[in-house]
């Protein structure tokens, strides 16, 4: 089955397929979200290990499907061929923390909102936090589709689907996370779902300019793998990880954790 999902991404478009397997993450936001149809509340550890999960995917996700290949695509030897990912990942980190310090949010474990001030609702910070996480996601499938198009042997359509797949798993609790406090919080169960879904709008958006930016600068490419690594990296450690300390389920999420590495380097050897 995966090798006609890969044939079938062959056949069209590269930009077109970053759409579509951003489209795809999307939807697994989507069912996350969808599950305050029936459940009002969900156990915090349960929350906390798969907010754990995510991290690890992100982690993984930024080693195999990001970083190797850039430094692997890069000519030279010594500081020369690693210094293009050195360079994109610092630079994704920074553009992060610039988002981070200017949009206005409120992370679900935090009581303190981050970013300029602003009159937006806790729900809608809650949403802003979340959307935050899903611009790196959406940028890293869309690199590597737009390194496709740009015919980069490193670049294959094959990385590229399990780059998507692996980040659409761990897109499914992204959507529970966000979704359940709101209903917590007493928002209606469409609202909630509407509000969790809508967090990962920003992927398709990220994934279509980043394909076009690679295939029109195609010399960027190892700069872009390196740059959505560095802003996943900052993400999981500015964000994710810190959420999931604040309980008293500290073990739980770093075997989430653990289990999201495992589940995305497994992914992406196996596969891509």
């Amino acid at each position: 089955m995966f090798q006609d999902i890969v044939a079938y991404f062959t056949s069209i478009d590269p930009i077109l397929a970053a759409l579509y397997a951003s489209l795809f993450t999307w939807f697994l936001t989507a069912l996350g979200a969808s599950f305050v149809f029936f459940f009002k509340t969900m156990n915090r550890t349960v929350l906390d290990g798969m907010l754990g999960f995510t991290g690890g995917v992100m982690v993984a996700a930024s080693f195999w499907s990001l970083l190797a290949p850039a430094i692997e695509m890069t000519g030279g030897e010594g500081f020369s061929k690693v210094m293009p990912a050195a360079v994109g990942f610092f630079l994704g980190a920074l553009f992060i923390f610039g988002i981070d310090k200017v949009l206005p949010h409120i992370h679900i474990n935090f009581k303190v909102t981050e970013g300029i001030k602003s009159p937006w609702q806790r729900t809608t910070l809650l949403v802003s936090a979340i959307t935050l996480h899903n611009i790196p996601e959406g940028l890293a499938v869309g690199v590597l589709f737009g390194g496709v198009a740009a015919g980069i042997p490193e670049a294959s359509i094959a990385a590229a689907v399990t780059l998507a797949i692996g980040i659409g798993i761990q897109n499914f609790p992204e959507g529970i996370a966000v979704a359940m406090p709101l209903r917590r919080m007493g928002m209606s169960r469409w609202k909630s779902f509407m509000y969790g879904q809508s967090s990962a709008l920003v992927e398709p958006i990220a994934a279509v300019l980043g394909a076009f930016a690679v295939t029109f600068f195609t010399p960027i490419l190892p700069y872009a793998l390196a740059f959505a690594a560095g802003a996943m990296i900052f993400v999981v450690v500015e964000e994710v990880i810190p959420e999931t300390q604040q309980d008293k389920n500290t073990d739980i999420a770093t075997l989430g954790f653990v289990g999201g590495f495992i589940v995305m380097m497994t992914l992406d050897v196996a596969l891509g």
